[in-house]
């Protein structure tokens, strides 16, 4: 009996595993694992003992083999404490509970292929009936592809595979509200740093700025790249606060504001009477940061519950025509931002 369960480490245990196993046929424990009155004790016992043996998830054998369905669906995100990731996963497990749907939830520790497909793997060998693809797909593989084709698949980050449908933030849309305010307040240019740019996200939010800039006919400063911590946004805070010319700047996300936003403050430079600065958010401290800070919200909640909505659609019709939906952002105006000196 040892043997056995331990020659099935490298894949997964199936249905015919627990078979062998216990001894029966595969049809005797589908019968036993969805609690068919005819199914002997003794007999269930067997597969009972078989299946803890080899690790097989009964519970969720037991919906799929019964109704064909196992009512939960799937989100691969990022291993991050960031709130952007941890309000969208509150938005999918919201709707998914009103819906009936569990949620199983495969992190990523990076943003490669491979840790990529390994979540999808993970996912579907827990029988979710679709999946929502919470990371940035930088590459896409040819495992990837056919993982999101075997089923169901929503991004939120505006990145695809051929097979998936997308739910997103027109992040260039996001920049431009940004960047706009701060030359509306009379600022001859704007400033950035920019998340990481592997990031699709980031990479929009910079060239939205610099679409902005070029509409307005202003000079487009060097970009400062951060990689989304308070930490890489103080780094270039003390950057910028030694800059006599810097008087406004969009940073691409809350959290490297409130970095840049003390440096600031360490080098003497007032917000907003010397320098305006402009987030990318509305994380729930956003509106505590001394001074508050002017951002762009982002309803990471509603993308979460929207992604929710159209994984079910197509789940239900899988041949539905695709129907990708863009979440409008909105300008947050505060403290952090105002006229340029001297206007």
């Amino acid at each position: 009996m040892a043997n056995d369960g331990a020659s099935h480490t490298a894949r997964p245990p199936g249905m015919a595993d627990v078979a062998r196993v216990a001894g029966v046929s595969a049809q005797t424990v589908s019968r036993a694992l969805a609690g068919h009155p005819n199914v002997q004790a003794a007999t269930l016992a067997r597969v009972l003992v078989a299946v803890d043996q080899l690790g097989y998830r009964k519970n969720n054998a037991a919906r799929v083999l019964s109704s064909g369905r196992s009512r939960s669906i799937g989100v691969v995100t990022l291993q991050t404490g960031f709130h952007s990731r941890t309000a969208l996963t509150v938005g999918v497990e919201r709707a998914a509970d009103r819906a009936g749907y569990t949620v199983s939830t495969a992190t990523t520790a990076s943003l490669d292929t491979s840790a990529i497909e390994a979540a999808l793997v993970r996912l579907s060998e827990q029988h979710v009936e679709g999946v929502i693809l919470a990371v940035p797909l930088i590459h896409v593989s040819r495992r990837i592809e056919q993982l999101t084709s075997a089923v169901p698949t929503i991004t939120v980050d505006g990145s695809r595979t051929a097979a998936t449908e997308v739910v997103a933030v027109d992040q260039q849309l996001v920049a431009g509200l940004a960047t706009r305010h701060l030359l509306d307040l009379g600022h001859e240019t704007v400033w950035h740093v920019s998340g990481p740019q592997e990031w699709l996200d980031a990479a929009s939010r910079s060239r939205g700025w610099l679409a902005t800039l070029e509409e307005e006919g202003r000079s487009a400063p060097p970009v400062l790249e951060g990689d989304w911590s308070p930490a890489s946004g103080y780094r270039n805070g003390l950057i910028l606060g030694k800059i006599p010319d810097v008087t406004a700047v969009f940073v691409a996300s809350d959290e490297m504001a409130f970095g840049v936003i003390r440096a600031l403050h360490e080098l003497g430079r007032r917000v907003p009477a010397d320098i305006s600065v402009v987030g990318v958010d509305d994380i729930p401290l956003a509106e505590y940061c001394s001074p508050s800070l002017t951002t762009v919200a982002q309803p990471f909640e509603e993308m979460g519950a929207l992604a929710v909505g159209h994984l079910l659609r197509h789940i239900a019709d899988p041949s539905a025509p695709e129907q990708p939906a863009t979440v409008e952002p909105a300008l947050v105006v505060r403290a952090s931002t105002g006229p340029a000196p001297g206007a």
